[in-house]
């Protein structure tokens, strides 16, 4: 059933390996333990050793840490990077010239994703990670079992994947480059629709126009589920000839109604078909939060799921790692964490960090990437409205090389310029430093971005 058709029989006759480059992501981590468990040989490399390249070697996986063209050999049948990694990559230069057959990362996930019978993507700009967490829960409280991919780490699956046994596959759909375009999707989600990756895409438009591809992609008998009231979604509805349901708070097919909220947690009712179907909870705060409990709901409802085992899987959701973690606490200061790292998921971040102290919040933020600091400069300068201060790191370049010649300094500037306090540390050990006289009980120290900044979480616990 996985993957049978392209390179793999000659692979699998040959006895050849499919190498990832890029091996320690952690959607190519993931694609790695699926093949593994196949009976596929894997081998790959990556820039650094991490947690998840650990766990793939003790399966047998042979990983090389540095990219060079002695990784590859004749042993390997087909090479899969990720968008990250371009055709001046040594190993892939290696592959072309050895005639090994070379494929990128969503394209091999998209010929998996017509071996599965209900393929369901997530996509939007924001909060894929915590709504594909969500619907895994639904999905096996309700005895699906689903092969998952998470873009996050997920106790309730024991990492960031799923190796399932039924014909559900379960997983992000990322716009990046346009990935999400090659996969084969049943059911598709749209959170939401905002300006992102302005390194690969021109404008707004040019992101719509990506989501409406996603959208007509879905197949006449399949279903759209989306956020009503994301104004951009609801422009590129009328391209989709799928099936079409909506979600929302006030609005939508399915509405959030009779809403109470606690400072760990939100009640609420639901309406869809002029029916109230009344009783639910999930133990986490946000309206964004509610807004993706919302869609796996919806899910729910479309394809007639028992709503005991919705109700029950919705409060006993925890989010993934990264998301709004709770690290510890240093001297009565609590401490936690965030994925955060676009000007639209700071703001929703700091409000919801707000109703959970009367105390100051710091936030010590890690811009990720050149090229979206530099698109979103004047927006990220004004999504830290109600913190005492931002403490800034330098940017963490991820995939890109610098050739905007963009400084943490020119957001530290533009943050300064609105008035509100900026330090720059050069190093976690020296924020560490600066915060020793700073901060009293109550406070929270917010730790924000989609790079390295974690170690830091550690650092302020351990002190």
């Amino acid at each position: 059933m996985f993957l049978r058709d392209m390179f793999l029989d000659r692979i699998i006759k040959n006895n050849q390996y499919i190498h990832l480059i890029g091996i320690g992501g952690v959607s190519m981590s993931g694609i790695a333990s699926i093949l593994l468990d196949r009976g596929f040989k894997v081998s790959g490399s990556d820039i650094c050793k991490n947690p998840l390249i650990i766990n793939l070697e003790n399966k047998g996986c042979k990983i090389k840490i540095e990219h060079n063209s002695k990784n590859i050999d004749n042993n390997i049948g087909i090479v899969v990077h990720t968008a990250a990694v371009g055709y001046e990559n040594n190993e892939i230069k290696e592959a072309i010239k050895r005639k090994i057959p070379v494929i990128n990362r969503s394209e091999f996930l998209g010929e998996l994703t017509k071996k599965y019978n209900k393929c369901i993507t997530i996509s939007g700009t924001h909060g894929k990670t915590t709504t594909t967490s969500i619907f895994s829960y639904v999905m096996m409280y309700n005895n699906l079992d689903p092969t998952i991919l998470i873009g996050g780490e997920l106790d309730l699956i024991g990492g960031n994947f799923k190796i399932g046994k039924s014909d559900y596959l379960l997983m992000e759909a990322c716009e990046y480059k346009k990935s999400f375009l090659n996969f084969s999707t049943d059911i598709g989600v749209i959170l939401n629709i905002d300006k992102d990756h302005l390194d690969c895409y021109e404008d707004l438009d040019d992101i719509k126009d990506a989501f409406c591809e996603y959208a007509k992609n879905i197949p006449y008998d399949g279903w759209l589920i989306y956020c009503a009231s994301d104004k951009l979604i609801g422009d590129i509805l009328d391209e989709a000839k799928c099936k079409k349901v909506s979600y929302g708070i006030g609005c939508g097919d399915v509405n959030a109604i009779n809403i109470s909220k606690t400072r760990d947690s939100i009640c609420f009712d639901v309406l869809y078909k002029e029916k109230i179907y009344d009783g639910f909870r999930i133990n986490v705060i946000g309206n964004h939060n509610l807004l993706n409990a919302l869609s796996a709901i919806t899910f729910s409802l479309i394809l007639d799921f028992d709503l005991i085992n919705v109700k029950k899987a919705l409060l006993d959701f925890s989010l993934p790692k990264r998301r709004f973690e709770m690290k510890g606490e240093r001297d009565g200061i609590k401490i936690i964490e965030d994925y955060a790292h676009h000007p639209t998921e700071i703001k929703a971040l700091i409000d919801m960090t707000k109703s959970l102290t009367n105390g100051k919040i710091y936030c010590f933020f890690q811009p990720h990437t050149y090229s979206r600091t530099l698109t979103l400069l004047d927006e990220f300068s004004k999504s830290f409205d109600g913190v005492e201060e931002v403490i800034l790191f330098d940017i963490y370049a991820a995939r890109e090389k610098n050739i905007w010649n963009i400084t943490f300094k020119d957001l530290k500037d533009k943050i300064i310029s609105t008035g509100q306090k900026c330090h720059y540390a050069k190093s976690f050990d020296d924020a560490v430093d600066y915060m020793k006289c700073k901060g009293e009980r109550g406070d929270i120290f917010l730790v924000v971005g989609a790079g390295n900044i974690c170690e830091l979480s550690d650092k302020f616990v351990n002190v």
